[in-house]
């Protein structure tokens, strides 16, 4: 019988024998106490991957997410937001919640939001209106099928923002995706935006955790906000250690679900139920066929295979390469979805 594969996202992955030995191994004490080496390990060094000052390790994306927009605004503020984005779309309405914030949306542009669309934007200094603080951007951005930005279009969003004196996050969940697929730097990136949010357990393939990058100060009243949020860890360096794991031996291996996707891309095109699929550029492949009941049928037929995917929406699906989905795990792939037949 073939091995389930699991395409649903890549946060299903699971760590791997050199991480499991690395977290076995891991010198811990206090977090909150600021007495656990190895978390001030890995927020000291994914601080200098990126060029910035200081990070701090949370238990989610989503909360690095929520702290930085908690950070960066006030009650009776606005953020500058794409429709698509997992801040706005994933997040539980968090933003309105925890930071009292209103948004301001941008669509289209397959996910990405461009210095006009922060020009067009900015809500003018009036009662009526609240005031504009910050834009948010994701990258790579996962419900637009994994599409990337290059460091220059942040480069030009950030003086945007700086003409207009609003901040920057960048929720890089996926950023490393992005990083390898445009040959860059993480420090080009430290320079470019006023706080990062990095996972771990996506791409990277660590169990939990995330980053929150930014300045001294920033980071600083942060650790105030993960507090009040309840994200203060105590022994947290055992998952500390898988994420200087995965960002020593992890990184450059993305490069490989790049190129597993593509070959996925390439095989749903061949399909004549298939009416439409993303173009890939990370590990994301996200497509759509002639209709919703197509797409389920698909989906339901595939998981007789063994193989998962996951409903997107709107008639949309996904599936999503990542460390544990092997080469033999593509030949299978590869296999049963030319047995599909949906007449």
């Amino acid at each position: 019988m073939n091995q389930t594969i699991d395409l649903r996202s890549d946060t299903v992955t699971r760590p791997t024998p050199g991480m499991l030995k690395a977290m076995h191994n891991a010198e811990v004490g206090d977090d909150v106490f600021g007495e656990d080496p190895t978390v001030n390990k890995l927020e000291a060094k994914a601080a200098e991957m990126f060029g910035v000052e200081a990070g701090l390790f949370c238990p989610s994306g989503t909360m690095t997410n929520q702290i930085a927009v908690k950070t960066h605004t006030e009650a009776l503020t606005e953020v500058i937001i794409h429709e698509l984005s997992h801040i706005y779309v994933y997040e539980a309405g968090g933003m309105m919640f925890n930071s009292g914030v209103s948004v301001k949306l941008v669509r289209d542009n397959r996910g990405k939001i461009f210095p006009q669309d922060i020009a067009n934007r900015v809500s003018p200094e009036n009662v009526h209106f609240p005031r504009t603080k910050l834009v948010c951007v994701e990258n790579t951005v996962n419900k637009a099928g994994g599409v990337v930005y290059h460091i220059d279009e942040i480069r030009e969003i950030r003086k945007a923002c700086g003409k207009n004196g609003l901040k920057l996050h960048m929720d890089g969940a996926r950023l490393f995706n992005a990083i390898v697929a445009n040959h860059e730097r993480p420090e080009d990136y430290g320079t470019a935006v006023d706080s990062i949010s990095i996972c771990l357990s996506k791409g990277l393939g660590a169990p939990v955790g995330s980053l929150l990058l930014g300045n001294k100060d920033f980071i600083h009243e942060a650790r105030r906000f993960r507090k009040v949020f309840g994200g203060g860890m105590r022994q947290a360096g055992y998952l500390a250690a898988a994420g200087i794991y995965a960002l020593d031996n992890h990184v450059k291996r993305l490069e490989e679900d790049h190129l597993k996707a593509k070959v996925i891309e390439r095989e749903l095109l061949q399909k004549d139920f298939i009416k439409e699929v993303i173009p890939v550029e990370s590990n994301i492949v996200i497509f759509k066929t002639e209709t919703e009941a197509e797409g389920t049928l698909f989906l339901e037929k595939m998981k007789a295979k063994n193989i998962l995917g996951i409903p997107m929406g709107e008639g949309f699906f996904r599936f999503v390469t990542h460390l544990d989905f092997t080469d033999e795990m593509l030949t299978q792939f590869k296999k049963a979805i030319k047995e599909v037949d949906l007449s």
